[in-house]
């Protein structure tokens, strides 16, 4: 699920295909909207009771899944909540979450949190349908990091074998959203950032994503400029509910949700991300809530910058242009060459990761330098272990044992 596509596609510059994701009924956003927008949502989807789906950290040390609990009891639709599904979702926590649906009568899930409880939101809801053959259940989200896990149709547990299935179904997409900023107040800010450098990954992968069309590529510049904007801002001023609520934004554009008519995963970065993550625990996504959120750091903000300066060498002439085409929107002079307007973007990116204090390397994971070729070409999705590109990324990645200067 993690693998590049190896096959070529069509670009869509000119011919191509764009849908909406079949389950999302709305999405709604601003400070304080989750007492009046989930309501909403359950009277749109038909929900009558609800299980939340949250993390240990969030419920003991916060008082934000309180407030959504108030909101679905005077609401009369408050089943339960459970907080127990555990780091890398293994397969007894969604059959605990299966059982505490099932015993408080639940008929819709409502996931408040990072990645891990939408993500395990998901995996709750598709065994839930293998085990009865009916249809596939919803789910209204309540993020309070930048992951867009809301906005995917895919997820990842870990089976009794201890092995990481993917699972990947248009009904598994939330059916509702809510960017509440006021609800991010409490989410650690290593998380919050590290998870904003997630979502400027899904902005600038999307760039030279196959099949991604032109005016989702606008929704990427637009993301992006927010981004760069807005997250120092909130560093700089933790209480700011308008860069927070601007970030969330931000993060629904990086992924805006489409329906692809064949699957394409997102791009190299993400796929080093997840292969890197798997293999030797670098959090790719939201990590647990039961883990310290302080030391969290994101696998994209070691390999984004690297990435985009790597396509300035292999990537497609239609990729680079694109990719170039973000100086304009950050407001940055061309260089007057193509490949080094896609090397100032990546230092920009560089830069903006230091800045944010984000920054790691493979160090501190222990990573044999001998498993680089497997990683590589296992993120590529190809056994060729000798080819030009493969080589091409081993080179990058034995420069990531120090913070990359590009």
């Amino acid at each position: 699920m993690s693998s590049l596509e190896s096959s070529s596609s069509p670009s869509t510059t000119l011919q191509g295909f764009y849908g909406w994701t079949d389950t999302l009924k709305g999405v709604y956003y601003g400070p304080g909207s989750v007492a009046t927008a989930l309501p909403k949502l359950l009277k749109t989807i038909g929900g009558t009771k609800a299980l939340i789906v949250t993390g240990k950290s969030l419920y003991q040390k916060t008082d934000v899944v309180k407030r959504v609990e108030q909101v679905l009891q005077a609401y009369g639709a408050y089943g339960a909540t459970f907080y127990e599904i555990g780091e890398h979702t293994p397969i007894a926590g969604i059959r605990k979450g299966i059982q505490i649906f099932n015993d408080n009568k639940c008929d819709i899930i409502v996931s408040v949190g990072g990645g891990s409880p939408v993500d395990g939101s998901k995996a709750i809801l598709f065994n839930i349908q293998k085990e009865t053959g009916g249809p596939t259940l919803r789910q209204i989200a309540i993020p309070t990091t930048l992951s867009a896990a809301e906005y995917t149709i895919g997820a990842g547990f870990t089976n009794d074998d201890g092995q990481k299935v993917a699972v990947t179904s248009q009904e598994l997409a939330p059916a509702g959203i809510i960017l509440d900023a006021e609800l991010t107040l409490d989410t650690p800010e290593r998380l919050w950032l590290s998870t904003g450098i997630r979502s400027l990954d899904h902005a600038i992968e999307n760039l030279y994503r196959p099949m991604v069309i032109p005016p989702v590529k606008i929704l990427c510049y637009a993301a992006i400029t927010d981004l760069f904007k807005y997250l120092p801002l909130s560093k700089a001023n933790p209480k700011d509910i308008v860069a927070r609520q601007k970030l969330q934004l931000a993060s629904w554009m990086s992924l805006w949700p489409m329906k692809l008519e064949k699957y394409s995963a997102l791009g190299l970065s993400h796929a080093l991300g997840h292969k890197l993550g798997a293999r030797y625990g670098i959090p790719h996504g939201i990590t647990s809530a039961s883990i310290d959120c302080t030391m969290y750091i994101c696998g994209n903000c070691i390999t984004l910058a690297p990435t985009v300066a790597l396509k300035a060498d292999i990537a497609s002439q239609e990729d680079k242009e694109y990719l170039a085409g973000a100086l304009f929107h950050l407001r940055q002079p061309s260089t007057e060459s193509l490949d080094g307007d896609v090397r100032l973007l990546a230092k920009l990116i560089q830069q903006l990761v230091i800045d944010l204090g984000v920054q790691s390397d493979l160090t501190e994971y222990n990573i044999p330098k001998e498993d680089l070729e497997g990683i590589a070409s296992s993120a590529l999705g190809t056994q060729d272990d000798g080819s030009i590109v493969v080589g091409k990324v081993v080179e990058m990645l034995e420069t990531l044992y120090s913070i990359p200067k590009l």
